[in-house]
């Protein structure tokens, strides 16, 4: 009988310590998107949550997080440190796992390479986005792919993107949160309409969040209403006056947003908080989970 007792109790403690073990670390697998509509091999950095290679069946929300000018799919892990941010929050409990996605739009060189979100003359990457990336990740990865699962977050450049892919196709986001965002653009930074920055800066005016708002029919006002919104931005930031002038765009039309104007300027560490806003955000406005 004393053998039983203390085999019973040498089950119960391995049991309890393979229950306590932590579920396996997350990680940063970088992929490669073959875009035919840009005739180009896109660089996706894709953020797994803790436990995802371990739970085989499991489904997660989505969230496609987006770099500023000048940067690439790497900013957001390399100076943004978003691995650390998601990881924290994931433990504690402050939002639920999901899949982050980080496509390169850009690169340092804006003279010369291309940078942007939208469909301009000689590259049209919101065809691709929506066209080939969104299908490439939910094809690859355990992803739940209906709008109420599916969230788009980004800064500055990609700020403004973020907020033009959900104007534009609002069934396809359950919430967007913007970041110092570049939501139109009346400077054009540069003379020559063939520089790349040029034509980058030219398609953010043509993609005017602000002017969307405000030429907006009521049914695509509607369409808005089905979007959960949140506008970030620094209090001495160069972009200020464009979050603000969304935000009161939207709130003449009825589109509910949350807005933030916090201590902060145009730069990483402001952005590097703002995630630890903007997952749980995105968590929150996620449907039901699986």
């Amino acid at each position: 009988m004393k053998k039983f007792v203390i085999c019973l109790s040498l089950f119960c403690l391995v049991a309890a310590t393979a229950t306590a073990q932590p579920l396996r670390e997350s990680q940063i697998r970088t992929e490669t998107v073959h875009s035919t509509i840009l005739g180009e091999d896109v660089q996706v950095n894709v953020y797994l949550p803790a436990g995802y290679d371990a739970q085989g069946e499991k489904l997660y929300p989505s969230v496609y997080l987006l770099h500023g000018l000048s940067d690439t799919y790497t900013a957001w892990e390399e100076k943004g440190q978003m691995k650390n941010v998601a990881d924290q929050l994931f433990a504690a409990g402050e939002a639920t796992r999901m899949i982050i996605i980080m496509p390169n739009a850009g690169d340092p060189d804006t003279h010369n390479v291309w940078n942007g979100y939208f469909n301009m003359p000689g590259r049209n990457y919101e065809d691709f986005f929506f066209g080939e990336l969104i299908p490439a990740m939910e094809s690859r990865f355990r992803i739940r792919g209906d709008k109420e699962h599916r969230a788009i977050m980004g800064l500055s450049m990609g700020g403004g993107g973020s907020t033009v892919y959900s104007q534009r196709h609002p069934e396809m986001f359950s919430s967007c949160y913007a970041m110092s965002a570049w939501l139109d653009n009346n400077d054009p930074w540069s003379d020559n309409p063939q520089d790349k920055l040029y034509i980058v800066c030219k398609s953010v005016h043509e993609h005017s969040a602000i002017e969307f708002v405000k030429q907006a029919d009521d049914a695509t006002i509607a369409k808005l209403r089905t979007v959960k919104w949140f506008i970030d931005c620094g209090d001495d930031d160069f972009l200020l006056d464009l979050s603000l002038n969304l935000y009161q765009e939207m709130r003449k039309r009825n589109v509910r947003a949350e807005l933030r104007v916090r201590d902060g300027w145009h730069f990483w560490e402001y952005w590097h908080q703002a995630l630890r806003i903007a997952l749980p955000f995105a968590s929150r406005n996620f449907g039901t989970p699986e």
